[in-house]
């Protein structure tokens, strides 16, 4: 007995509306995943197309759209970093979320910025529909190149305010450092440091444009600062010289929570205690921070939502429809017992 059309036919897309008592345009709309369809409508064709055993033709529809139903994730980093940083892992959890409703597949892209060039022409050879950019350097301008050719969501405003760069899904670093540091001046710490993260990175210049603008606003000095590369090793090397500069410091704004676990050891090593002779905050809230001896006072910055937030804007994209240029997305102090 036949499960398709008449006389063995393959099921089309017309049989399918045809049984659904909808459009043709709204079955090839519940096919390629539009949110553009109630659930109510959506349904009754998802079980015309169980009924009738349909199977969309992607190689026929790619060529009619001119889609390939692929959008690629591009970290400009090392390997080694994105598979140690938290962030990273998170922030891929929340594109697939995104995208797992939708008929748009995932492909990652590590590539380092001095490798550019390869990853450009993928994005540019029609392998992709659209990408998404994590972690994006000012000193690497060739993707916000490809934005002129090809759909791109940015995690992260340029540094550059310059750069042509369409769209972006950001949190707000700026005032996450805020809240973090005013934290530190409301337990009565007065001589606070920070860690901050590198200065070719919108991250690592907001938050310490945030740690300095509460410290401003107490009459507090904002002259400890060091540089690390949000590695924990860099964290302790910046901890130490911080010690040996300011031996009276109090407090510590770190700019990631792995650089204030790494400062934790760099405490220690100097007989100091924390909180109390050294008060810490850090900044992600990852899984490191309600793990570490004491468990870390941290600033909650929304990397889920973020990947998912940058995913569901270019498929918008994609698809056509009007979209903000740029999502700013709120962080929240999470206080625990370094502080």
């Amino acid at each position: 007995m036949s499960t398709g059309g008449i006389s063995g036919q393959a099921p089309t897309l017309e049989m399918v509306a045809a049984r659904a008592g909808v459009s043709r345009a709204t079955v090839s709309r519940v096919v390629n995943g539009s949110p553009k369809v109630s659930p109510d409508v959506a349904e009754v064709v998802r079980e015309a197309i169980a009924a009738l055993n349909y199977v969309p033709n992607r190689a026929a529809r790619s060529l009619a759209s001119r889609r390939t139903q692929a959008i690629a994730l591009v970290v400009p980093e090392s390997t080694s970093r994105v598979f140690n940083d938290p962030f990273f892992a998170t922030l891929v959890q929340g594109v697939g979320l995104a995208l797992a409703p939708t008929e748009y597949t995932l492909s990652m892209l590590i590539e380092s910025e001095t490798g550019s060039e390869k990853t450009r022409r993928y994005l540019l050879g029609g392998n992709v529909d659209g990408a998404l950019v994590a972690s994006h350097h000012t000193g690497d301008h060739s993707y916000a190149h490809v934005s002129r050719s090809l759909p791109v969501v940015f995690g992260g405003r340029p540094l550059d305010p310059t750069e042509s760069v369409t769209h972006t899904v950001d949190v707000d670093n700026t005032h996450g450092a805020e809240i973090a540091t005013q934290h530190l001046i409301d337990r009565g710490r007065r001589r606070i440091a920070t860690i901050a993260g590198p200065q070719d990175m919108p991250p690592g210049v907001d938050r310490k444009r945030g740690w300095a603008i509460a410290l401003e606003r107490a009459g507090l000095p904002d002259d400890a600062v060091e540089y690390g590369d949000f590695s924990p090793a860099s964290g302790a090397i910046a901890m130490r010289r911080l010690l040996e500069r300011h031996p009276d410091l109090d407090a510590v704004f770190a700019a990631n929570d792995q650089m204030a676990i790494g400062a934790y050891s760099a405490i220690a090593d100097a007989g100091r205690s924390i909180p109390g002779d050294v008060a810490i905050v850090g900044f992600d809230d990852d899984r490191y921070a309600s793990t570490s001896m004491p468990p870390l006072t941290t600033v909650h910055q929304p990397s889920l939502e973020m990947g998912a937030e940058m995913a569901r804007t270019l498929v918008r994209i994609i698809e056509g429809e009007e979209v903000a240029s740029s999502t700013l997305l709120p962080t929240s102090l999470v206080i625990r017992q370094s502080t």
